[in-house]
């Protein structure tokens, strides 16, 4: 800390260039603390799924049907405890941006495959025994000011009903979780009301999910239901939850190989200005090392001044950069489908830190072995090496 003073000193020699330097720094990390936060919240879904479910889905669409009557053979399986479906409603609540999930399914078998939503048991009755009642996540209902008796109105996008026109569902619960890995951005429909109100796919139903009472026997399982189904018009393929998971993120795009693909675009781009700016900055100041040198300064004095330099420039990009990030992500939540879930975790903060730290020292280690390496003698007479 002692050559802090002049380090700082070295660094705002030129204000304007390094400003921009900075500029610069601080937009990559502050893409690299969201992008790669949206990348870890595809994946935290999955990390996070229960052991002891599987899902039955199309063997080789997710936007295919299964029939519904597939159920009763599921559930004869040996090991399988119980078995609930879902299938996706799409549509549009009040414009484009208030995006949350929605999902037809049976209130009693979907709540007692998932007794991570937590419902008091007068809005579990009314789910089970209202046509027309749905549930929301408390994520949704505090986002838009939601509460138990309103009516819900979405415009269909993908099921029409007979009326070809809005779907309209009593709001009859409102679900938390003790868990904070629970997604709370959803909406869940009486499926029996969905399937007679819609004007097609009668009978068929998304996927099921199955809970099993032998989590050792994931495998046997899921070969035995896709064995039942096999050669069939609708076969099936049985995956856990966390499997299917990744599945369904990876139908949008490889989030992870997206992700990576544009921070690795936007660093080498970064490791290239960055890299090309201190070795100017060497360049200009080879004299200022000589004196230095020539004062009791000693190499590894040299070595380790101009690398902290390169390092500090790049931490002072990346702090502020991380912070903003975390500030700008809540903006994007309900407007972007699927931002909801994203967030800026501990684990983003240090891999932006080391990321920092390394490029720090891959930038700065060349111009610092080039003015350790600085003969005196040359220095003073040319000022050049």
């Amino acid at each position: 800390m002692k050559y802090f003073s002049l380090i700082r000193a070295a660094l705002f020699r030129k204000p304007i260039s390094s400003i921009l330097t900075l500029a610069t720094l601080f937009i990559a990390f502050l893409l690299f603390g969201m992008l790669n936060s949206v990348s870890m919240a595809f994946s935290q879904g999955i990390d996070f799924s229960g052991i002891d479910r599987l899902i039955v889905a199309p063997r080789y669409s997710i936007i295919d049907d299964i029939p519904l009557n597939y159920q009763n053979r599921i559930q004869e399986v040996p090991g399988v405890e119980l078995v609930a479906h879902r299938s996706w409603f799409g549509g549009t609540y009040q414009d484009n941006r208030q995006f949350f999930s929605r999902w037809p399914v049976p209130p009693a078998a979907f709540l007692d495959v998932y007794p991570e939503y937590k419902l008091p048991p007068d809005q579990v009755e009314a789910f089970i025994n209202t046509r027309t009642g749905a549930i929301i996540g408390r994520e949704v209902a505090d986002r838009h000011d939601l509460e138990v008796g309103d009516r819900i109105p979405i415009i269909p996008n993908i099921w029409l009903n007979k009326d070809n026109g809005p779907w309209e569902f009593d709001l009859v619960g409102i679900f938390d979780s003790d868990d904070d890995t629970v997604d709370t951005n959803q909406m869940f429909i009486n499926f029996e009301f969905f399937d007679e109100y819609r004007q097609f796919g009668q009978g068929g139903v998304g996927t099921f999910i199955v809970r099993i009472s032998e989590p050792s026997r994931t495998a046997e399982i899921a070969k035995e239901i896709d064995a039942i189904f096999a050669n069939s018009n609708d076969e099936t393929k049985t995956t856990t939850e966390k499997a299917y998971n990744q599945m369904f993120a990876n139908q949008l795009g490889d989030i992870g190989f997206i992700m990576t693909s544009i921070l690795s675009a936007v660093f080498f781009t970064i490791l290239l200005l960055t890299g090309n700016t201190m070795a100017q900055a060497i360049r200009e100041r080879i004299p200022e090392f000589a004196i230095l040198k020539t004062i009791g300064f000693s190499n590894m004095h040299i070595l380790w001044i101009v690398l902290s330099e390169s390092v500090l420039m790049i931490l002072l990009g990346c702090i502020p950069g991380l912070l903003t990030a975390q500030l700008l992500i809540p903006l994007f939540m309900g407007v972007i489908p699927f931002f909801d879930s994203v967030e800026m975790t501990p684990l983003v903060y240090i891999q932006g830190v080391v990321l920092a730290l390394l490029l720090g020292i891959v930038v700065g280690l060349p111009p610092a072995l080039r003015a350790m390496r600085l003969n005196i003698v040359n220095a003073m007479g040319e000022h050049a090496v």
